[in-house]
């Protein structure tokens, strides 16, 4: 099933799980994922570890079993950075041979201090190389509030618009903590003529050195009222938990309420977070499927 054809039936509700550690089996994942079904995600996607897709063995699998085992469909994120063409058919063929349909095609992040040497420099250029050698189906990511390295937010645009024309049918945003620059960004698209779905991407907050970090590096804006919530509850993990969630909670009200195409959510293997998030949303993506007598559209 392509993951384009979910934004034509509802609001679409999916989670993000990444691999596990080097050190640790595959299938320590499962346990994970078979809390994850339950709560009947519109498909789950799996990362790729730091460094790209050469030194990931795990996450075609997990992908599979989440089609397979968990009947949820998946999608795989695939990182060009530093691959070679050969390095991509060789991919394709996996992918292939494991029915999966679904890819998001990323750069990915390039070390510090190092260069891509792949022969793919940005991520429209994978996409445009996936759509010509396979029957895929392509998501790309995007970035409310620019990607780091774009000189500006009108040079980031024009990149977005070049996945789009290069065959992405559907966009997951980097997180955001701030509604509104997701709203500024759904315009900016509509001007430049993008106008294929785009999923929010949520992340709950449940460590506040972790999620600075993180912000730091990804140039994401930590607004005043996020920054009280991490001032005041940093040393108390239980509180700061149950806020994470709450703020979490509040966004996706205001993005469904909003007609959001759909909601992302970084559930950082954490299957508590999902589900406490679950209950008190569901109802809001359930209320949006298309043939509810009291739902609505889920088109922005």
């Amino acid at each position: 099933m392509s993951i384009v054809d979910l934004f034509q039936e509802k609001t679409v509700f999916s989670f993000e799980v990444f691999p596990p550690r080097r050190n640790s089996p595959v299938e320590t994942i499962y346990d994970t994922l078979d809390e994850l079904r339950d709560l009947k995600p519109d498909f789950i996607s799996v990362t790729y570890g730091a460094g790209g897709g050469k030194n990931n063995q795990s996450t075609i699998p997990i992908a599979e079993h989440i089609k397979k085992v968990c009947e949820v469909p998946s999608v795989v994120h695939f990182p060009c950075i530093n691959l070679t063409k050969q390095d991509v058919l060789e991919k394709i063929e996996e992918l292939k041979t494991a029915g999966i349909k679904n890819i998001l095609a990323l750069r990915g992040d390039i070390p510090e201090g190092e260069e891509n040497r792949g022969d793919f420099r940005y991520a429209s250029d994978l996409i445009a190389f996936l759509k010509e050698h396979g029957n895929f189906h392509i998501s790309a990511a995007c970035y409310p509030e620019g990607h780091i390295e774009s000189a500006d937010r009108v040079e980031d645009i024009r990149y977005l618009k070049n996945k789009v024309d290069a065959g992405a049918e559907n966009l997951i945003s980097q997180l955001f903590f701030e509604n509104k620059q997701f709203y500024i960004f759904q315009e900016r698209c509509a001007l430049a003529g993008i106008d294929v779905p785009i999923e929010a991407g949520i992340m709950p907050v449940i460590n506040s050195r972790q999620v600075l970090k993180m912000a730091s590096l990804c140039g994401v804006n930590v607004p005043k009222k996020f920054q009280r919530i991490l001032d005041k509850y940093a040393d108390n993990p239980i509180a700061m938990r149950d806020a994470g969630i709450a703020y979490a909670v509040d966004q996706i009200v205001d993005l469904v309420t909003h007609g959001v195409d759909g909601v992302h959510l970084y559930t950082m293997n954490n299957p508590y977070i999902a589900r406490k998030i679950y209950k008190a949303t569901h109802s809001l993506f359930e209320s949006t499927q298309k043939g509810n007598p009291g739902g609505s559209s889920a088109s922005a």
